[in-house]
């Protein structure tokens, strides 16, 4: 039995913050029944395609274990359905823009005297404040959230990061507000109205930088490089390059083969408790009682050449070299992997990390797994669904039409071309 089993989502979702949210569910066993519009569907379905005619990577990889339906909300008949589709669910998860269900009919008070059980899950660019009708979009949340302006190098311009912080970040947030929800709903009866904010979940995942914030009013942050190179703090917590952010000193370094291979780097830290292990390794065995180097204040102005006399060693290893030297020996570090070494390293497939998958139309194709592993409810990917491929379905087994009252919601036009849809 799968562990969302029997629970039944109302996806209203599209792109990629709600999808992310919906897939993560739909992998731990939840009915998720996506709702499109007749002959579009959603946009991500032709965004960014690779293979013509066929559903874009960007739609397949965030709707698995989906099923499709198409309904024109507009239609009258197409509402008879939605609201149908309402009282049989438990969640109704949507990321449209601020008010879109309002206009559409269905508000939170309407939901609620549909199905007074129902949970309404939303992604919103900001909560409530100055700017809550505002539209937000993956680089907008990072830079809003506090990720932009302490990303990059101090004599740079703010950077955002290739993680999807903002939209994945917060869809993973909201998964987790419903599955709270959910289990509240187990004592009280009552559904309850989840918000997850794009800004409010990045900067949730930078509290350490707000931590940080604090800090700075007392003084200098010294585990940051800059303090180290005698340069001055500003009022707020800048960027640190690639410091750690942990208060262990920590930078790239450059492997063998960098000259050539844009990923041939490794990530090292000089922790304390191993600083003699690593004076060893770069045979600088005299730091090791030297009062210049010895202990971790000592250290602080001297951080720069030290990473450049790692960097030395490093350069004469590939990453994983360093890494098989360095891991027995307790010295954190990690290679810097590229997308392609990860979509072929062998044991991401091993534990459904990564997973090929088989499309109708564009093929076999490698997509991530679920990231969260239930050792008694394993995830299983399957692959997303076609425009309103199981239309009929829906109508038949989660909402009991049947006989001339489908014929009469089939033939209205508001649920698509249902005939169509079967035969793809």
């Amino acid at each position: 039995m799968k562990a969302l089993e029997g629970v039944k989502i109302l996806d209203f979702t599209h792109v990629q913050s709600g999808p992310t949210c919906t897939q993560l569910l739909a992998w731990f066993g939840a009915d998720c029944i996506k709702v499109e519009r007749p002959g579009v569907g959603d946009a991500t379905r032709g965004q960014l395609r690779d293979v013509p005619d066929a559903d874009s990577l960007y739609f397949t990889m965030l709707n698995h274990n989906k099923r499709s339906i198409t309904i024109n909300t507009k239609h009258v008949t197409g509402k008879e359905v939605l609201e149908r589709l309402v009282k049989e669910c438990d969640v109704l998860v949507e990321n449209f823009a601020p008010g879109a269900l309002d206009r559409m009919g269905f508000g939170w008070e309407r939901i609620q005297e549909l199905n007074p059980r129902m949970i309404m899950a939303s992604v919103k660019g900001f909560g409530p404040g100055p700017y809550e009708d505002c539209k937000v979009y993956e680089n907008v949340a990072q830079c809003t959230g506090g990720s932009a302006s302490t990303t990059g190098f101090l004599d740079g311009p703010p950077t955002v990061t290739g993680s999807q912080i903002g939209d994945s970040g917060t869809g993973l947030h909201l998964a987790l507000g419903i599955v709270t929800a959910l289990y509240q709903r187990e004592k009280t009866g009552r559904g309850q109205k989840v918000l997850a904010a794009m800004q409010d979940g990045v900067l949730n995942l930078c509290r350490v930088k707000l931590r940080d914030q604090q800090r700075l009013d007392h003084g200098p942050l010294k585990e940051y490089s800059q303090h180290g190179r005698g340069i001055e703090f500003g009022e707020a917590v800048p960027r640190a390059g690639n410091d750690s952010g942990g208060g262990q000193p920590g930078w790239i370094l450059k492997c063998k083969g960098w000259e050539t291979d844009p990923n041939a780097y490794v990530y090292f830290i000089t922790q304390a408790a191993v600083w003699g292990a690593i004076c060893d390794i770069i045979d600088k065995p005299e730091w090791k009682e030297d009062e210049g180097y010895a202990t971790p204040p000592a250290r602080l102005d001297k951080i720069a050449q030290i990473f450049d006399t790692i960097e030395e060693w490093t350069k004469t290893k590939t990453k994983f070299e360093v890494m098989d030297i360095c891991n027995p020996l307790n010295i954190p570090c990690g290679p810097i992997l590229s997308m392609k070494e990860l979509a072929e390293e062998p044991s991401l497939r091993d534990t459904g990390t990564v997973v090929e998958v088989d499309h109708p139309t564009r093929g076999k194709y490698l997509t991530v797994g679920c990231p969260v592993k239930l050792s008694d409810s394993p995830a299983e990917v399957t692959r997303s669904p076609l425009l309103g491929e199981h239309t009929e379905e829906i109508l038949t087994d989660v909402l009991g039409y049947g006989g001339e009252e489908l014929d009469r919601i089939v033939g209205s036009g508001a649920v698509g071309d249902v005939n169509k849809a079967a035969a793809e």
